[in-house]
């Protein structure tokens, strides 16, 4: 508390009188008050209006020494602006308010002299030219108070409304203090209770030369003290295993059966590029048992785009959006057989198949994929295997958008450009991935287009992950106007249907219903072939169930996973190839990432170290790029933005979409290995 002098009276809580014309009164309402004298009616208002002045100034500074206070606990996003516009529109009413008092004391002192002048005996010209003046004082009163009733009510509104916005910051503030608290709470209890089982169940099932007991044991203590320390984001690793320098992640007997599990980085790539390129590998090293507190990360991230937080590696799985981006390919012999079709509507079933067995892949799949740096690419070549090949490329960091491209000999080609855009609420992480998805069948021309459904990842703090799919699609051939409309029906607790379930219906342009689909996508898709029957007042009308299940036909069925896929983050057979080393792959490619590698070998901090290298390198390739950008523009010369090397960016002929589309020339390069135009990025 501030110590004052005895009698002294706070400005800001001062009240200010005139007596009469020399004298004037402050008090503070209470027992203070002091009657103070001018040697003249000016001077007396001289000392007033400073007197105003600083009160209006001392309130202003109460008001920002009490909102101080609460800096540590409101985030500066949140404060500042509303807190700006509050200071500012209460000096400038405290200004208004002063200057208010002032032209109505110094309005009526100039009605009292200028009266006071006319009863004196002048002579009849001075009479007349008093009578002007007096007259204009009259037009100047007037003004005035028309200016003064405008301002008190202004004054009265701008009160009122600070006020409201007062109380209302206020109550935002507690809001989000109370939210944070008891999800800090949850986040802890569960972690608590996490590490209790884990002692529980995994303790006991150590070998007796097992050196892991005593090793699990101290690092549960460690995170048990750590859960009051919301500055201890992870856990020493290493109390829980032993990995040398040299060699890929190895797990003791206390986390996993004896399955040999010991990949090292040079075991797994030491076999010839023939031998690489016949036999696809069924493994990868197992993901580690790494613990960390989680909500010490997320905490600051509700609310915020996720593409924009620095996340470590232990939230992420071992491969680039780019190679999730492939995976979608799993199921390209749907495609083939789309393409072997004489129907359209026929052809549009698969298509639609195709398009929900994308999804499958996801089912537990909670992990994030690395997001990949600018100018990153990935290729697929499985040409002589499966018959197609496919090329992606980040074109785009802020959004992130990445550009797809495949092409099959068995007649089809994909294309699409996706911007994931993601949004972290607290409870659980929505994504939606924006852009049209393109298919084009080379023989008959039929030209498909849709776009993704919004994928939501729930109990991000408390409770178990768990992935669900949700939303609609439109699935339309532009040649012959057929459409199929897939609804994704989102989990409810509440509802008897089963989870994950996918319908759908196939229509000509007439709106006629031909096939009707149904299915999971996580499982597989069923189609019905509806023929209409006569209806009970000569129109058609559906046809029924038992009569629709004689022509049921399995149109795609998800592949078991490979055996111990848990241990391998639930990766699909496909997934687990996609980070092989192939050589001969452009320089940009993902297989070539560092931190990426280092990952999947089970080496976390390394990767998380190489990891904050290479986004610091891209900032850096950034700021370059904007200073060129501004040097160009204050020169006057014409400057290149960046481009994507692979994909160009134009009109798309049938959506009119700003997209990217293949501009051609990878495989001639990687045939001729001229890499001279890729970028340095790793």
């Amino acid at each position: 508390m501030r110590h004052t002098c005895r009698g002294t009276i706070n400005l800001a809580t001062a009240n200010i009188t005139v007596e009469d014309s020399c004298n004037f009164i402050i008090s503070n309402g209470g027992a203070q008050t002091y009657h103070l004298k001018a040697s003249s009616e000016v001077e007396r208002q001289r000392w007033v209006t400073a007197l105003e002045l600083a009160k209006a100034k001392a309130v202003k500074m109460l008001a920002e020494s009490d909102e101080s206070g609460d800096e540590e606990s409101v985030s500066q996003t949140d404060k500042t602006e509303l807190q700006n516009t509050l200071r500012t529109l209460s000096s400038k009413v405290e200004d208004l308010s002063t200057c208010n008092d002032l032209i109505a004391k110094h309005g009526t002192a100039l009605q009292r002299s200028l009266s006071e002048l006319e009863s004196l005996k002048l002579p009849a010209e001075s009479n007349e030219k008093i009578k002007q003046v007096n007259e204009r004082a009259t037009l100047f009163r007037i003004t005035s108070n028309a200016m003064i009733n405008a301002c008190r009510d202004f004054l009265m509104l701008a009160q009122t409304h600070s006020k409201k916005w007062q109380k209302s910051l206020q109550y935002e503030r507690d809001q989000r203090i109370r939210l944070e608290e008891t999800l800090e709470q949850l986040a802890k209890q569960h972690n608590h209770l996490e590490r209790a089982f884990r002692g529980a169940t995994v303790l006991p099932a150590n070998t007796p030369g097992s050196t892991g007991s005593g090793k699990d044991q101290c690092c549960s203590g460690k995170g048990d003290m750590s859960d009051e320390d919301e500055e201890i984001e992870f856990f020493d690793a290493f109390d829980i295993i032993t990995m040398p320098e040299n060699l890929g992640h190895k797990r003791t007997g206390s986390n996993i059966s004896g399955a040999s599990s010991d990949i090292s980085l040079d075991e797994q790539y030491k076999h010839p590029l023939e031998e690489t390129k016949k036999e696809k590998r069924t493994r990868i090293p197992y993901k580690p048992n790494y613990s960390l507190n989680l909500w010490s990360i997320m905490k600051n991230c509700i609310g915020k785009e996720l593409s924009k937080i620095p996340m470590p590696v232990n939230f992420n799985e071992p491969l680039s959006m780019l190679q999730r981006l492939t995976e979608d390919l799993e199921y390209h012999e749907l495609l083939d057989r789309a393409a072997a079709c004489e129907n359209s509507l026929e052809q549009l079933c698969y298509v639609a198949a195709f398009t929900v067995s994308s999804y499958s892949t996801t089912v537990f799949r909670t992990s994030k994929p690395f997001n990949p740096l600018l100018g990153e690419t990935f290729e697929l070549d499985r040409l002589e295997e499966n018959g197609y090949r496919s090329l992606c490329e980040q074109v785009s960091h802020h959004p992130p958008a990445a550009a797809h491209h495949a092409e099959s000999k068995n007649g089809w080609t994909l294309r699409q450009e996706i911007k994931i855009t993601s949004k972290f609420r607290g409870k659980y992480l929505s994504i939606m991935p924006l852009g049209t998805i393109h298919c084009i069948f080379h023989a008959t021309g039929h030209h498909y287009t849709w776009k993704k459904v919004t994928t939501t990842v729930h109990n991000i703090i408390v409770g178990k992950l768990w992935i669900d799919q949700s939303g609609e699609i439109d699935i339309v051939n532009h040649k012959t106007g057929d459409k199929c409309n897939l609804k994704f029906v989102p989990y409810s607790y509440f509802s008897r249907d089963i989870a994950r379930k996918v319908t759908g219906e196939v229509t000509d342009p007439s709106g006629k219903v031909h096939f009707a689909l149904l299915g999971t996508w996580d499982e597989k898709m069923d189609c019905f072939k509806v023929q209409p029957v006569p209806g009970e007042n000569g129109g058609d009308a559906r046809q029924r169930g038992h009569e629709a299940e004689e022509s049921r036909a399995m149109l795609w069925k998800r592949n078991p996973l490979p055996k111990n896929a848990e241990n391998m983050y639930y990766f699909s057979e496909l997934a687990l190839t996609l980070n092989a080393f192939e050589g001969g792959t452009a320089p940009t490619d993902s297989r070539l990432r560092p931190d990426q590698r280092l990952m999947e070998n089970g080496r976390w901090d390394e990767a998380n170290a190489e990891k904050q290298r290479l986004e610091e390198k891209q900032r850096l390739s950034r700021k370059k790029r904007e200073a060129e950008a501004v040097k160009a523009t204050e020169d006057g010369t014409p400057y290149d933005p960046y481009k994507a090397l692979w994909f160009e960016r134009k009109k798309d002929p049938v959506t009119k979409e700003l997209t990217h589309i293949y501009r051609g020339g990878y495989w001639e390069c990687k045939e001729k290995q001229d890499w001279n135009t890729c970028p340095d990025i790793f």
